[in-house]
């Protein structure tokens, strides 16, 4: 009976450890529902003993995992996320990329799809090619609107599947990552794919980041998944700098009537929620598609409109984001 009460305790802690990650399994409910002695209560009851555990977890985490590297010449990466898929996360990281060189002309901004499966910045971008090697046999960025851009779509055929296990994706986002001469970057956009899986923690576990912006609809069902991804970068340390709500409402052409297709406010009360900052509101409009579909994006197409100017105030409030962090940091 001993042995066999051990035995679940290694099975606990395997459970436990695990969870730092995953989440905690509901299976190991059943290790500590029924204890069977006083022993196996002070193990589950003991602050001390916890506490010591939670330390040789983190000790065995922190071994585990790769360390930190800056990519060479850039100063800031931001990354640009959602929980799922189909809320507007590439349009919204390319125009904030185009955003945030329009607010300021003296800035270097460069643009990453990390979307392996899916790649989207040629398209939006408008670029198409091969990049071609260096001396040192790196790639350079295909560049359109002063934003060099790097994607998996300019190494495949446009219409090709990319039909590869996890090992060969991990691969590929470090070859984007590392092997590219990305010249010097104030900023380095990453537009991540959806979800909260193995690209979005090779890359938060091998570059420092700077700040996560979430986008999400209005709309539950998107905002229980962009909680998720917002939970994902705290648990990582990647600091949250808000929230976009992207389709936040359509104004008939014609009439001029607004209707919240998507339902109103629910981004801001999440971010609310969350603690973290309401970036901006991006409108279900008919220029954002058309734009994006010509490889023109708003921002640089259609400058003066509203559209344009509601990407410019969320690069903005980016920035400002950025700045505060970097002010109470050095007063930490």
């Amino acid at each position: 009976m001993v042995k066999l009460h051990d035995s679940y305790k290694r099975l606990l802690q395997i459970y436990t450890l695990s969870s730092n990650i995953i989440g905690t399994p509901r299976v190991a409910s059943r290790f500590v529902s029924a204890p069977q002695n006083r022993h196996e209560i002070r193990f589950k009851t003991s602050g001390v003993g916890e506490r010591a555990l939670q330390e040789r977890q983190r000790q065995h985490m922190a071994r585990g995992l790769p360390k930190q590297k800056p990519i060479a010449g850039v100063k800031e990466v931001l990354v640009v996320a959602s929980g799922k898929g189909g809320v507007g996360k590439s349009t919204t990281a390319v125009n904030l990329a185009l955003g945030l060189m329009a607010n300021d002309q003296s800035k270097s901004v460069g643009l990453l799809d990390a979307d392996v499966y899916g790649p989207s910045i040629p398209k939006l971008m408008n670029l198409k090619g091969n990049p071609e090697l260096t001396d040192k046999n790196l790639m350079r960025p295909l560049v359109n609107f002063g934003i060099p851009c790097m994607s998996m779509g300019f190494l495949v055929e446009e219409v090709a599947p990319i039909v590869w296990r996890g090992l060969m994706v991990m691969s590929a986002i470090e070859k984007l990552i590392r092997q590219v001469d990305w010249g010097n970057l104030d900023y380095l956009v990453i537009d991540m794919p959806p979800g909260t899986g193995d690209v979005q923690l090779s890359i938060t576990q091998n570059i420092p980041i700077a700040g996560a912006v979430i986008v999400s609809t209005p709309q539950d069902i998107a905002l229980l998944d962009a909680r998720r991804g917002a939970e994902m970068f705290r648990k990582v340390n990647v600091p949250v700098l808000g929230l976009v709500q992207n389709m936040s409402v359509f104004q008939c052409p014609k009439c001029n009537h607004q209707t919240h297709i998507f339902g109103s406010d629910g981004a801001k009360e999440l971010a609310q929620t969350l603690g973290v900052e309401m970036l901006g509101d991006i409108p279900l409009h008919l220029n954002i598609r058309e734009t994006s579909d010509k490889g023109q994006p708003v921002v640089v197409s259609s400058p003066d409109s509203p559209e344009a100017e509601a990407y410019r105030r969320v690069a903005a409030a980016v920035v400002r984001r950025l700045h505060l962090l970097t002010y109470s940091s050095c007063y930490l």
